[in-house]
């Protein structure tokens, strides 16, 4: 089955590698991800958050080299307190001197249009923090 994507993307006055070895590490997530995390613990081998949805776990899936992502690739999934994985695509490509950062959000089966725009202005809104620390940090 084929989702509809959605690209919402932001400028970050930040070279790529430091927007990707932040926005990559998990424990910076409470800093600007609070759509995802108001919080985040290591237990067990695995980063463990408290969200909007629940206790849900965070991995990240991209290719990664000493724990830190690499090319930009900051794909993660959201494994949500019934199980369900949600895969959520995260790109950091350069942009002059300073980056473009992606996030695609698929419209799962059953997501009202309603749920689509608040998942959609929670990314925006997420990105937006993303920016403020990398630029004023």
């Amino acid at each position: 089955m084929l989702y509809p994507a959605h690209h919402i993307c932001i400028g970050i006055d930040a070279e790529p590698a430091k927007v990707t070895q932040f926005a990559g590490n998990p424990a910076n997530l409470p800093q600007w991800a609070a759509g995802l995390s108001a919080g985040i613990r290591h237990e067990g081998g695995k980063w463990i958050t408290d969200s909007p949805m629940g206790v849900v776990e965070v991995r990240f899936t991209g290719p990664k080299r000493n724990d830190v992502p690499e090319h930009g690739i900051l794909d993660h999934d959201v494994i949500l307190p019934d199980g369900t994985t949600v895969h959520n695509p995260l790109r950091v490509l350069a942009n002059g001197t300073g980056s473009e950062v992606i996030f695609t959000l698929y419209r799962l089966p059953g997501t009202s249009d309603v749920d689509l725009e608040r998942d959609a202005d929670m990314v925006r809104e997420d990105l937006a923090r993303l920016k403020q620390v990398l630029e004023q940090g």
